[in-house]
């Protein structure tokens, strides 16, 4: 059946994710960064860090990834942690590609369904709590919004191509063969006043 994380204390989450933003990263997220820096020394708290690691946001070595740093910046927060939900609950996500959009309930459903576990299971119960939990700080909107601004970015360098191609200015330049047939003669002055005809009526224009 189908791995899918969560938190004992689901409650919880929201609050250790909340301390990561204002604490520093740290090179690796241990045991102990989780209890002494971030304050969190209970047992249950401990199944955030293979919730981060399914998540996305640490390496399988515990070191912080670039979506964790996103995740800590302000402008990219909310976008950060919808795509770590997408990436931890991507079991759901192949069978409800909008399962954040669903109810509890029918998100309970969904849940029991790639587990097999039974409507009663405290681990449903946990894996929907979590879940819910950390959608809290999601924005699952803000791609739309980043996937227009990339569109509307294209369409102004496309039209500042067109611009700079209409403003260039155009150059012809125009190439002549010219086949002179000489006079069979003798006298140079005949040739030199040929030459002289062509330099002066042709060769200055």
């Amino acid at each position: 059946m189908a791995d899918i994380p969560y938190m004992i204390a689901a409650g919880s989450i929201v609050k250790i994710l909340e301390k990561i933003k204002e604490a520093a990263t740290p090179e690796t997220f241990s045991q102990d960064f989780l209890k002494t820096k971030l304050g969190f020394k209970g047992g249950n708290y401990l199944a955030f860090i293979p919730w981060a690691k399914k998540a996305g946001l640490l390496e399988s070595n515990g070191a912080p990834t670039q979506l964790y740093k996103q995740f800590r910046n302000p402008s990219s927060s909310g976008a950060a942690m919808a795509t770590a939900l997408k990436t931890a609950y991507s079991e759901l996500y192949t069978r409800n590609e909008y399962c954040h959009e669903l109810d509890k309930k029918d998100f309970k459903g969904l849940v029991m369904e790639a587990t097999g576990e039974s409507h009663d299971s405290s681990k449903v119960e946990r894996i929907v709590s979590t879940f819910f939990n950390a959608k809290s700080l999601a924005d699952f909107d803000i791609k739309n919004n980043t996937t227009t601004l990339v569109e509307d970015t294209k369409s102004k360098s496309q039209d500042d191509v067109s611009i700079k191609q209409s403003n260039k200015k155009v150059s012809l330049g125009l190439n002549y063969t010219i086949n002179l047939v000489l006079p069979k003669t003798d006298d140079p002055a005949i040739y030199n006043a040929i030459f002289k005809s062509l330099r002066d009526n042709l060769l200055d224009c």
